[in-house]
């Protein structure tokens, strides 16, 4: 069949024409999602996709500049996220596509715009699964150890956790949005509950002091609340973004979701809501009862803290549901990083058997192409002689940042080139907003630049992007394929379509 718009099949001329080809009559029938769930079913995959960061991986900003200086990031951090989620709802409201930030920056910058965006998420969310793995294993292998005295990453075997946990979550969410919709509702509440009876037990203990936060002996220039110096905030960005990265994965699912123009921009609020107080419960109580310079390098801080509050067996089967928190999120940002394959290679722009759905009506060579990705990154850092934890994480970060900076000059550039198109919801924040979030995402991403810390995870970046765009400037871009997203970008905003089911 050829494609639904035969008149936008080539567009541009040289490095920056497009061209899109002609495609089976059965080609959309085996590449279908299912409308599944509502606003409820959208927190909870948006929460599950983000909770991990509660339970490893932000400490790693109080080693870079103390606890003050994280609390500074993460209260930056979090209004970036606030402005941005806004811009972003607003888009998703206009653009109900699961393409989410590949479809928003091809509205607005052409297919190359689009390419960039969408690679940036894929790594983004492939990493960041690849970290979530990382902390997983570690919290688990640090429960087993401590009920049974075995410890597989004792014998060089920790491998086997991550294999573990990638076949068991690519089977959780290949078998349906409804399943995965449903098990997020359920671990998504039971983390949040961990976090609560930490907090609540750290106060019942007695074990709280607030002294502790700042027990990191200051360097030459610093204090005792900023011991590495004002300018160590700035390393502490990417670390403060763990507590909410993910959270903007939800246009990612409007394919999925019942009346996605008015359940995304309400599911996105409610999401950084509930996560700023959560964040708030783990900043100030976790290093309090362990103390920030113990907490500043562990690979399970939750874990610690728990340590510190309760008898150590009790510790470790509580802690055993601390794991929880984890699993949660290895599901969410999977479902994510399915999504963003499925509609990228739905498109075209990646390879199209990366968009087949089958009965199950889920993307499963997406999900299976993103594990094997993740787990040869893990395995290839680890086993090179680097932390991997710290290392993928910072990739994930920086895809993450670059991304949001994309998506934000997107949302500047609609508003300015398609002020006609429906936006069912409207950002408070306008135009400013955008502006400032994405001067804070340029500022993280910039910062990344910066820190011999995060060296090797520039150059992995670096490394894909070059890859990467020779491939789509000598193949992807003269085998794109009319999708949802290359409809309405072609037609400038003329094809637009909402769904009410």
């Amino acid at each position: 069949m050829a494609s639904t718009a035969g008149d936008l099949r080539s567009r541009g001329s040289g490095l920056g024409a497009v061209t899109y080809v002609d495609i089976d009559e059965d080609y959309f029938d085996k590449r279908q999602l299912k409308r599944t769930s509502g606003a409820f079913g959208l927190w909870a995959i948006g929460i599950a996709a983000v909770i991990s960061g509660d339970f490893s991986g932000w400490n790693g900003g109080i080693a870079q500049a103390g606890w003050g200086g994280m609390l500074i990031a993460a209260v930056i951090v979090y209004v970036m996220y606030v402005l941005m989620l806004n811009s972003i709802s607003e888009m998703a409201s206009a653009m109900p596509h699961t393409g989410g930030a590949y479809s928003f920056a091809r509205a607005a910058m052409g297919p190359w715009g689009g390419f960039f965006t969408g690679l940036a998420e894929t790594i983004e969310y492939v990493m960041t699964a690849a970290t979530i793995v990382y902390f997983s294993s570690a919290y688990a292998d640090a429960i087993v150890s401590d009920l049974t005295g075995y410890s597989l990453d004792d014998h060089g075997l920790q491998w086997v956790w991550w294999l573990a946990l990638y076949v068991i979550f690519v089977i959780v969410n290949w078998l349906g949005a409804e399943t995965s919709f449903r098990f997020a509702q359920v671990v998504s509440i039971a983390a949040l509950a961990i976090v609560a009876i930490f907090g609540i037990g750290a106060f019942a203990t007695g074990k709280v002091d607030f002294g502790s936060l700042l027990d990191i002996k200051p360097t030459a220039g610093g204090t005792s609340f900023l011991p590495m110096g004002p300018a160590a905030i700035l390393f502490a960005m990417p670390f403060a973004m763990w507590l909410f990265l993910g959270i903007e994965q939800l246009p990612l699912a409007a394919e999925e979701v019942r009346d996605p123009e008015h359940n995304i921009p309400k599911a996105s609020r409610l999401c950084i809501l509930t996560l700023g107080i959560s964040a708030l419960i783990i900043v100030f109580l976790n290093p309090a009862v362990v103390g920030s310079a113990a907490l500043a390098g562990s690979d399970e801080p939750l874990l610690d803290g728990y340590r510190a509050i309760l008898p150590g067996n009790v510790a470790a089967l509580l802690s055993a549901f601390a794991l929880i928190g984890l699993l949660a999120s290895i599901q969410g940002i999977m479902f994510a990083y399915g999504r963003n394959l499925y509609s990228l290679s739905r498109a075209g722009y990646y390879p199209a058997f990366l968009s087949l759905t089958g009965k199950r009506k889920t993307p499963y060579w997406g999900l299976i192409v993103g594990a094997v990705i993740g787990f040869a990154a893990l395995f290839i850092i680890a086993y090179g002689g680097e932390g991997a934890g710290s290392v993928v994480l910072n990739i994930a970060v920086w895809g993450a940042v670059l991304a949001y900076l994309l998506q934000m000059v997107s949302y500047v550039l609609l508003k300015r080139n398609m002020p006609g198109i429906s936006r069912p919801f409207v950002s408070a924040y306008g135009v400013p907003g955008a502006v400032v979030s994405g001067l804070l995402a340029l500022v993280i991403f910039v910062a990344v630049l910066f820190n011999p810390d995060y060296r090797l995870a520039v150059y992995v970046m670096v490394a894909i992007y070059l890859v990467a765009t020779v491939f789509f400037a000598l193949y992807g871009r003269k085998h794109l394929i009319m999708s949802p997203e290359e409809e309405f970008a072609a037609s400038g905003g003329s094809l637009q379509y909402h769904t009410h089911e």
